[in-house]
């Protein structure tokens, strides 16, 4: 089935899975950093005071995700999604009320859990859930909503933060996931989808083991792949939450990096879909090895050079890696873990990755305190990806020996 067949014939899922992931950049970093500055001034934080902030509630939404991620395994994808849509508009509601640390460290993990985590955990349990042979695209069209959100939302939200303050903005967001988008996604996700067509030979009965949480946990390639996984939260969370900081450094305007995301946006969707067609054709393990790579290059040109063209170019670049690794990280764990355990499974890799996006502010913003230069750990970053993309390999080689002699 060609590209546009497929979407037609799907449409309604696909939307779905999309605007999920659309609105979940309410939770989403780049998105809570474009008030930085603001949050700063009205509690006296400093970057790495608020970065403690942060990551607090960002790992307490990661342990929290453990345990709530598991209920798309339970109940219906719809049911889950009105809910979270409900919860999620509430924490927009009371950052838009914080008026202490501690309300604005409750207000973050609602805003991680909900947003980060559990609107993009659903979107792709039920892509990889209801797909198997097309799973590539169906993973890669719903991750557009990511690349839409970021492209979107920044400039209009600089804009509106000038217009009607940041308070407002936030309870602008409230309302739009009450109106827009919970009517919307549980309409869409309703009628669940039966998985048709050609079936992939390793989900026929009997042809792929069935791993459940405990096994995971104790397989030791899990575990490796993890340490490459995290690695786009990690850094593209420090770099959005510092792109303030980042424009000072370098002395590039709040403009001219929210302009730059826009192209971010494209290129990851772009390299999201060739990913999707990469996948169906070969293998997401196949693929695992090469996704760092692009992020490696851009960390050690964004450290090393200065010139506004640089964040352009590294916008491109992240979203390369950005574009692969989402739908990588959809079509993976049940390519490799199997579908039936798939909600428990993949809330332990997303709650690894929302604690990777934790640590991310937190220590780089201990780090800047304390006088170790931001370009200095972009460059850092940078070689670890390098490095991470060779052991990325030889996993994938190890998975491939694995499935031959299941």
């Amino acid at each position: 089935m060609n590209t546009i067949a497929f979407i037609t014939s799907n449409v309604r899922w696909l939307l779905g899975g999309l605007l999920l992931t659309f609105f979940s950049s309410f939770g989403q970093t780049y998105f809570i950093a474009l008030f930085s500055s603001e949050i700063r001034a009205a509690f006296s934080l400093s970057h790495g005071g608020f970065g403690a902030i942060y990551m607090t509630g960002t790992l307490v939404s990661a342990a929290t995700l453990v345990w709530l991620g598991r209920v798309v395994d339970a109940y219906p994808v719809s049911r889950v999604a009105f809910w979270v849509c409900i919860a999620l508009s509430l924490a927009c509601a009371a950052m838009s009320m914080v008026s202490s640390i501690w309300m604005l460290i409750f207000a973050i993990f609602g805003l991680r859990l909900f947003g980060q985590g559990m609107m993009s955990h659903i979107a792709m349990v039920a892509m990889g859930r209801w797909y198997s042979a097309e799973r590539g695209r169906a993973v890669s069209i719903s991750a557009m909503g990511f690349q839409i959100g970021s492209g979107v939302f920044p400039y209009i939200t600089v804009s509106l933060i000038a217009l009607v303050g940041w308070r407002m903005s936030w309870l602008l967001a409230a309302a739009m996931m009450i109106v827009i988008a919970l009517p919307a996604i549980y309409w869409l996700m309703l009628k669940e989808r039966i998985p048709r067509g050609q079936v992939l030979r390793e989900e026929l009965p009997g042809g792929q083991k069935q791993w459940t949480h405990a096994q995971v946990l104790a397989d030791p390639l899990f575990w490796i792949m993890l340490s490459g996984v995290v690695a786009p939260a990690f850094i593209g969370t420090s770099v959005f939450f510092h792109q303030v900081h980042i424009g000072n450094l370098k002395g590039w305007s709040r403009e001219l990096i929210a302009s730059s995301l826009a192209v971010a946006a494209v290129s990851t969707i772009l390299f999201s879909l060739v990913s999707g067609w990469l996948i169906d054709r070969f293998s997401a393990r196949q693929l695992m090895p090469y996704f760092l790579l692009p992020l490696g290059v851009a960390n050690l040109l964004l450290g090393w050079l200065e010139s506004p063209v640089i964040i352009m170019v590294y916008m491109f670049l992240h979203g390369v890696s950005n574009g692969v690794s989402n739908t990588l990280f959809g079509a993976l764990w049940p390519e490799v873990y199997g579908t039936r355990y798939l909600g428990a499974v993949r809330s332990l890799i997303m709650s690894a990755m929302v604690i990777a996006s934790a640590l991310g502010p937190g220590a780089t913003g201990w780090l800047i305190d304390i006088g170790v230069g931001f370009d200095i750990q972009l460059i850092a970053m940078g070689v670890y990806c390098v490095l991470t993309a060779v052991t990325m390999a030889l996993v994938a080689r190890a998975l491939s020996r694995r499935r031959a002699e299941d």
